[in-house]
């Protein structure tokens, strides 16, 4: 095996090979000073040094124990500053056990803890600061489980230990008993106090973004700014969402709660750089709160990082894609698309595009409540936009007009970087030309191309692309079950159908939680999420999808 290929696989271990090196050494360290030492080698070096020294030693290392214990939390997430806290805390150690009664066995063994993680910077590249490090209830537990333990320990080796009848041996006997009892208590105070600081420090949720909130502007600027960025990404400017920006305020992650789970919504916005540590940020938060994170709309290029989180992925359906360079709509395989276009346009139809903030808000409310009325459910949130004028007024709109008046309108989703452009809301009213679908869809795809868009995203087709074989996945299986079986929930296959008809490319989508039991649980809370509520989520929408 090559040099590099050792390096790779070595900063692959290395975080869990560092908090495990951490949880030994801070047990060794407590445990250390919960038992007694042994007699002579005190009685040696109380005649060379202070019996100050000795104490202080003590408590000192039954202090780094504790922390190292909750630093190996900060190790298991790859963070920097944990890094270099536990290789301060290992090495202090190091250096104080020879003065608890010269243990040089404990002193090796530090050492060898502290070669462990040392040499291994690379592997912990996350630059948040220490005091973000989101110490779970479960973590805080544990570390007083140790010092428990260590106490129990120590209870134990002083009824079971024996001294000599000399008043010397009683002594020291006295003086380890009260060693013992303040470095446990010692430990404990400082367990407390993280557990207090955790309490007051740990942030609340973040609020819900609003028109009037600062944060609004905030997310405005890095949507028209983003590196990266899906048409999706401007689901941020609903009003639902809740935020996480990063140190630089060039990125952020936006998420939906119900109940005990927090859902992205897609992956951070912004610095493609920035990306892992929104991720991680984003479950060390929901972790602190007993929360469930999730990740929903994801694309193949974001599983590395979802992967370096440790989270189970399970595919949820396919994105159509349609490359706009080549489009058009000549040959055979368009004939049926090239007809309906030319119909509606020979009807009367005609298309326009208007600036944000420019098209007749009163005229679409109009058009989207009759088009509401004649349609089951309601409006939809969270991955799916709603007419709310302030976030209609937020976007460029596609206008349909027949013989002068708006019969059809198109919210748009565009991106910085024009990669890709997509459409939020498309409704029509009653007086619509025929086929109106397909005429505003070739309108709009001509247009993509000539304002430079590379290519043009139709939305995701549920459940589409999931295999029934009999080693698949059971979610897999009962998705591709619903896709063919469930139009009593929902048009699946209309869906897909309808689009596929375009010709576009199908890309994967994939949901992410920490543990594979919790997908179902974090699927039904973004139904409720998407639809409003389990009524919204229950309707049987009508199949207005034409072929």
């Amino acid at each position: 095996m090559r040099t590099s290929e050792l390096k790779t696989a070595a900063l692959a271990m290395a975080p869990t090979v560092s908090a495990a090196a951490a949880l030994v050494g801070g047990g060794l360290l407590l445990a250390s000073g919960a038992t007694p030492t042994d007699p002579e080698r005190v009685a040696l070096l109380l005649r060379i040094g202070a019996p100050a020294v000795v104490e202080a030693s003590h408590f000192v290392s039954s202090l780094l124990g504790i922390l190292l214990i909750l630093l190996a939390f900060g190790l298991r997430a790859r963070l920097g500053a944990a890094w270099a806290a536990a290789v301060c805390c290992l090495a202090l150690a190091a250096a104080l056990a020879p003065f608890k009664g010269i243990n040089l066995e404990e002193t090796a063994v530090l050492v060898v803890l502290l070669a462990l993680v040392a040499p291994f910077r690379e592997a912990f590249p996350r630059t948040a600061r220490l005091s973000r490090m989101e110490i779970t209830p479960g973590w805080l537990l544990s570390a007083a489980a140790a010092i428990g333990g260590a106490a129990l320990l120590g209870w134990w080796s002083f009824r079971n230990t024996g001294y000599g009848e000399g008043q010397v041996w009683r002594a020291l006997f006295d003086a380890d008993v009260e060693r013992a009892i303040r470095s446990s208590i010692g430990a404990g105070v400082l367990l407390l106090g993280v557990g207090v600081w955790r309490l007051l420090a740990t942030p609340a949720t973040p609020g819900v973004a609003g028109e009037d909130d600062p944060d609004f502007a905030r997310v405005r600027h890095i949507l028209a700014h983003a590196e990266s960025a899906e048409p999706e990404s401007n689901l941020a400017l609903l009003g639902d969402k809740r935020f996480l920006f990063s140190e630089s305020g060039e990125s952020f992650l936006m998420f939906g709660v119900r109940g005990k789970s927090w859902v992205s919504m897609g992956p951070p916005v912004g610095r493609r750089d920035e990306h892992l540590e929104l991720l991680w940020r984003f479950r060390e938060m929901a972790d602190a709160h007993a929360a469930r994170p999730g990740l929903y709309g994801l694309e193949p290029e974001d599983l590395a990082d979802v992967i370096e989180l440790g989270f189970f992925i399970q595919k949820t359906g396919e994105s159509a894609q349609l490359p706009l360079e080549g489009f058009s709509l000549a040959g055979r395989r368009r004939e049926v698309l090239r007809r309906n276009w030319r119909k509606a346009g020979e009807a009367g139809a005609t298309f326009e595009v208007v600036p944000p903030g420019t098209a007749p808000m009163d005229e679409l409310q109009r058009i989207s409540d009759a088009w509401l009325a004649d349609h089951s459910g309601g409006e939809k949130s969270f991955s799916l936009g709603g007419f709310i004028p302030r976030y209609v007024a937020e976007f460029p709109i596609a206008l349909v007009r027949a013989e002068g008046r708006i019969v059809a309108f198109a919210t748009l989703w565009p991106t910085a970087a024009k990669t890709s452009l997509s459409m939020d809301l498309m409704r029509y009213g009653a007086d619509a030309p025929k086929n109106i679908m397909d005429f505003l869809f070739v309108e709009l795809l001509n247009w993509g191309k000539e304002q430079g868009y590379l290519a043009f995203d139709f939305g995701v087709a549920p459940l589409a692309g999931l295999d029934d074989r009999p080693l698949a996945p059971i979610m897999s299986r009962v998705g591709r079950l619903l896709f063919e079986r469930g139009e009593d929930f929902y048009n699946f296959r209309g869906v897909r159908r309808y689009k596929d008809k375009y010709d576009p490319l199908w890309r994967p989508r994939y949901v992410a939680c920490p543990h594979k039991w919790q997908a179902p649980f974090l699927l039904a809370d973004i139904g409720l999420l998407s639809s409003g509520g389990l009524v919204g989520f229950t309707r049987r929408p009508r199949r207005e999808v034409n072929d």
